[in-house]
């Protein structure tokens, strides 16, 4: 047995935790989150706390950390699309996490380009190979404090939009065709690496 660090999160300072969790909750992938504010002003954002979070009816989750201006413009149209964040745009979706002010274009500032979307209002990334447009589900907030507290976004898929060429034979998008970038701890980013199959064993099969 390996000596072990024993981290009491009750006697960490405010914010401690942090670092400890995106270190071992590893690899993350990235939800880059489009929106438009009140006034129509585009934003793009990577969040790296990103989950389906129900299957039936599809609901896709991101915690924003803090109170930033995805939140805000959801809160404000009840409208997001999530792009997947491909390593071929790592250094573009590194860019957009800056903290610019709320009436900056983070899609022109990363030489992106914006596309319509099917059926919500905010813009899809034309470079990535993937967006789920999502309407607002509701929300979990954590703590009422706008400056240190996270709240969990969930968002019903009503819309997929697959580029063709990552797609497998079987009609599914292919995972190495989609290449995503996904974060680790400190600044550290990944890329997809081995991948391999396991079937899922029932109960009572044999194994012989």
């Amino acid at each position: 047995m390996s000596e072990r660090v024993e981290v009491s999160v009750a006697d960490l300072a405010r914010g401690a935790a942090y670092p400890w969790l995106t270190a071992v909750v590893v690899p993350r992938p990235i939800a880059w989150v489009s929106t438009v504010s009140a006034d129509g002003t585009v934003n793009l954002a990577p969040h790296s706390f990103f989950t389906v979070a129900s299957a039936e009816p599809p609901v896709v989750s991101f915690t924003s950390v803090r109170t930033k201006d995805s939140l805000r413009n959801i809160r404000a149209t009840g409208e997001f699309v999530v792009n997947l964040a491909p390593r071929a745009l790592a250094e573009q979706v590194n860019r957009t996490g800056t903290d610019y002010p709320p009436d900056v274009d983070e899609l022109a500032e990363a030489g992106l380009t914006a596309e319509p979307s099917t059926v919500v209002r905010p813009p899809r990334v034309a470079e990535s190979p993937v967006a789920l447009e999502c309407v607002a589900a509701g929300e979990h907030r954590f703590s009422d404090d706008p400056e240190r507290g996270s709240t969990v976004v969930f968002g019903r898929v009503v819309h997929l939009s697959v580029a063709r060429h990552v797609l497998a034979d079987d009609g599914l998008p292919d995972v190495t065709r989609l290449a995503p970038a996904s974060r680790l701890g400190r600044d550290e980013w990944a890329a997809l690496g081995e991948v391999f199959e396991l079937c899922r064993a029932r109960y009572g099969a044999s194994s012989g």
